[in-house]
């Protein structure tokens, strides 16, 4: 039975990408509630219904007390016994399975389907943002708004079917209920429910913005406290626990202030309740009973109505706590889309195909970006890589090596000119088929926090065991990796590499990633200081191996240790986001330029270029 109604919608269902969500927050919830319409039609009648037996029960217990107050007990049971019968039987059978029916809809079918299609979603739209929308923001911030909506959006749809509905026809059932008894006893009713109203409506108002206030303040608290946790190790190297705290609880306190404000408005409402409640009860049951003295009204009616206002007095603050409930969670999901909805500008073009590579051409046509500030980066750079040319790339920090590779691999789009690969623009190709045929080793060789098995087939989750193991050894790694263990017990490639691979060495990391790029076996090869977190003597091993990788590929090697790209092909020095030599190793030297000061001024094989800029 549950899984039946587990089963009434997929949350994975396919559904139309956009680049561009909507931005407001109705329109954002009613594109993704699309699959949800018809079970949300159904839990509303369903709502509907439950109501009006409550109110149908509070009505026939007037009954019963009009049938026991002017009978005696032999001629009830002779003259209504059948019917208390069958009021009985409904309690008991029909009653619980139509409640029933209402909680599974709510409660299996829409919570757990619902928010999961949220999250899904929402990390499958953040994921398509490029990198350089990720340097943009906290990954911890993000993560935070990922986490923080989907069950927002559960608890308001939640509300909608289990309270406010159900509320608004109770109200208005009980309206009918005491204008069929006596015209004049829902006017007490009226006059409440618009005060009533009146007081949800101001606090509408105020605990929406203050619900996202509070809910931004939480996303900068776990942003600012992630960061602190991701950088643990400059942290504690530079001894700043102090002021990590002082940090964090400035975002805190900002936590704090904010999520007390908001409070202040539900202890207002509370209070405003009470005494408006207290005007209800007096207002419907006073008036009841003046009626019955008058002779206007049975006992019957005075219970009847003495019942339903008491339920209505229990029931106000469950109501008004589901609408500021409702709202609040509109609150967290409008600070959430600040993130979800967000448009995705590197975008595939239309039409766009898989990169067709043959040969490894790599052509620079007056490429330039800055970053949108006008300066820095790449400026009018043009450029040929010839297919399996090996090319070492040098200069000094923030002369646009970085920046090179990103418009390469297309992490981000350039301010002007072109990047061709055998002829076509990358602009115009599929972005995974450009990075599937480009293999990348980083200076910052940082890895998923999973097995080391699970790390090395990331550059081709497709291969065997026997060719993960062979470049786990052509990384020299195989031998460590033996020796791992974690603190589960996992061993070996099963072992557990933690977050960002911190259980490991820097050189331990650096051949995993290696292993991962040589598994991939990408025509297009960039490395990016590939050997530096290595000792000398692995180094040297891991040398040989990367010029036998390096075997018919297009390489594009950065490096401050100029000893590792002397054999290149050629030599490119940047500068300002400019190409100011362009040879090879020797005759680089030869010319006496800027390669030529940094071979003469480094020390132990390293750029210095302190020296090198006066």
């Amino acid at each position: 039975m549950f899984r039946f109604f587990e089963r009434l919608v997929d949350p994975y269902v396919a559904y139309p990408e956009t680049d561009c969500p909507p931005t407001r927050l109705w329109p954002f919830m009613l594109s993704w509630s699309r699959p949800f319409r018809g079970l949300f039609v159904v839990a509303g009648v369903m709502s509907l219904l439950v109501a009006a037996v409550e109110i149908a029960l509070i009505y026939y217990m007037g009954r019963v007390v009009d049938l026991l107050s002017t009978s005696s007990p032999a001629t009830v049971w002779a003259d209504h016994g059948t019917e208390l019968i069958f009021v009985a039987l409904f309690i008991l059978l029909f009653r619980p399975a139509l409640q029933a029916l209402d909680v599974l809809l709510l409660n299996n079918a829409i919570l757990p389907n619902y928010g999961t299609l949220f999250r899904w979603r929402a990390h499958r739209q953040v994921l398509r943002q490029s990198v350089g929308w990720f340097e943009n923001d906290f990954a911890g911030r993000i993560a935070n708004r990922i986490m923080q909506t989907p069950p927002a959006a559960g608890e308001a749809v939640f509300q909608v079917f289990d309270a406010i509905s159900f509320a608004l026809a109770y109200l208005i059932g009980a309206a009918i209920l005491l204008a069929g008894a006596d015209p004049r006893l829902a006017i007490p009713l009226i006059v409440w429910f618009v005060l009533y109203g009146a007081l949800v409506r101001w606090t509408i108002i105020n605990v929406g913005p203050a619900s996202k206030a509070s809910s931004d303040a939480r996303s900068e608290t776990t942003g600012r406290v992630v960061d602190a946790y991701t950088n643990i190790h400059a942290v504690k190297l530079f001894a700043h626990h102090d002021r990590e705290l002082a940090y964090a609880k400035d975002a805190i306190e900002k936590t704090r202030t904010t999520f007390a404000r908001e409070m202040r408005i539900f202890t207002t409402m509370d209070i405003v309740l009470v005494i408006l409640n207290g005007l209800l009860i007096v207002g419907v049951v006073g008036w009841a009973i003046l009626m019955w003295v008058q002779g206007t009204a049975s006992v019957g009616v005075v219970a009847a109505a003495t019942a339903l206002t008491l339920r209505l007095n229990a029931m106000t603050g469950w109501i008004m706590w589901a609408v500021s409930t409702f709202f609040q969670n509109l609150g967290v999901i409008a600070e959430g889309m600040e993130t979800i909805a967000q448009p995705i500008t590197l975008v595939d073009a239309p039409n766009a195909g898989p990169l067709s590579l043959t040969k490894g051409e790599i052509t620079l046509d007056r490429l330039s970006h800055h970053y949108g500030q006008g300066a820095g980066g790449l400026d009018a750079i043009s450029l040929t890589l010839k297919p399996g040319e090996k090319v070492g790339l040098v200069g000094r920090s923030g002369a646009g090596k970085s920046t090179l590779v990103k418009l390469l691999l297309r992490f981000y789009d350039p301010d002007g000119g072109r990047v061709l690969i055998d002829g076509q623009d990358i602009a115009t190709v599929t972005q995974d088929s450009l990075r599937a045929r480009i293999g990348m080793v980083q200076q910052d060789s940082a890895l998923l926090h999973r097995s080391v098995r699970d790390n090395i087939l990331y550059g081709r989750p497709e291969a065997t065991e026997a060719e993960m193991i062979a470049a786990a050894k052509r990384a020299e790694a195989h031998d460590f990796i033996q020796t791992l263990r974690d603190p589960q017990g996992r061993t070996g490639y099963d072992a557990h590499v933690g977050e960002r691979g911190v259980k490991l060495s820097g050189g331990q990391r650096q051949r995993i990633t290696l292993a991962r790029v040589i598994l991939k076996d990408a025509p297009i090869l960039i490395l990016d200081e590939a050997t530096s977190a290595l000792d000398s003597e692995v180094e040297a091993a891991i040398q040989n191996t990367l010029y036998g990788v390096m075997e018919g590929k297009t390489v594009i090697a950065i490096a401050h240790r100029l000893s590792t790209i002397a054999q290149m092909d050629r030599i490119l020095v940047l500068d300002e986001g400019r190409v100011i030599e362009d040879g090879t190793h020797a005759g680089l030297l030869a010319a006496g330029g800027l390669y030529a000061s940094f071979w003469a001024r480094q020390s132990g094989g390293f750029i210095n270029t302190a020296e090198a800029a006066e």
